[in-house]
């Protein structure tokens, strides 16, 4: 298994991205596989490249790099701050930050910020808390067109994430709802992480398809597919005990 992060540059000043990307090249273990000069780049970019680890600016135009970082975390990147003002670590974290760097950024505390990152990628989550996971006799209520719909669990084939909003695919059904992933991964921890844009349900799965980036396409017995990423590769194949 390799260590190596996928790392997101985001910086509206190219002194600061230039210096980022000369001290990933120093430490190693990395590759940058995004930049931007925006927030709004950012989210662009965390939406369409597979992410693991996300380097943040704060100011940086309309949709700063707090907006970006929540979004990221709702994907399931990891998010560092690298920021000039002191002033907002706490709200930082509280959008799901796992570090808050102060620049000029320095070669021994990035790595250590990267350690940590890297030790949460590898590190399989907690099981849902009881109070929050259905069983899966039960049924997920989503509100649908006004209207609250049971969906049987045991149908739920994937979840995805589609722009703001998660469909989720159940037999010949799919339902758009507001809940987010991790919304449902809490609620349904049979759900397996295939990807930070989507759940899928192993029971489903009839192959996996290889993929040169190192991940796998989830052929469901349905003929439905579902991307899994590198990183969710790892977990599943010592899930289903593949070397």
């Amino acid at each position: 298994m390799t260590n190596e992060l996928r790392v997101l540059i985001a910086d509206d000043e190219e002194m600061a991205r230039l210096r980022v990307r000369r001290l990933l090249g120093e430490l190693g273990q990395t590759s940058i596989v995004g930049e931007a000069a925006s927030g709004k780049e950012a989210l662009a970019l965390l939406e369409d490249l597979d992410v693991d680890v996300a380097l943040l600016d704060v100011r940086m135009g309309l949709v700063s790099g707090l907006d970006a970082a929540e979004r990221a975390a709702d994907l399931g990147v990891e998010v560092i701050i690298t920021t000039a003002h002191r002033e907002h670590a706490v709200e930082a974290f509280a959008h799901g930050a796992i570090d808050y760097l102060l620049k000029p950024i320095e070669g021994p505390r990035l790595a250590k910020a990267l350690d940590r990152a890297r030790a949460r990628l590898v590190t399989s989550p907690a099981p849902p808390a009881a109070s929050t996971a259905l069983t899966t006799s039960a049924r997920l209520p989503l509100e649908v067109r006004g209207e609250i719909v049971l969906v049987p669990i045991q149908a739920i084939t994937h979840a995805v994430l589609e722009d703001t909003l998660v469909r989720v695919h159940a037999g010949s059904e799919a339902h758009l709802t507001e809940l987010s992933l991790t919304d449902l991964e809490r609620r349904l921890p049979h759900l397996f992480r295939a990807h930070r844009r989507a759940l899928v349900s192993l029971d489903h799965v009839s192959r996996l398809r290889p993929l040169a980036s190192g991940g796998y396409v989830a052929i469901l017995r349905d003929g439905a597919e579902v991307p899994v990423s590198r990183q969710s590769a790892r977990a599943l194949r010592r899930q289903l005990g593949i070397g």
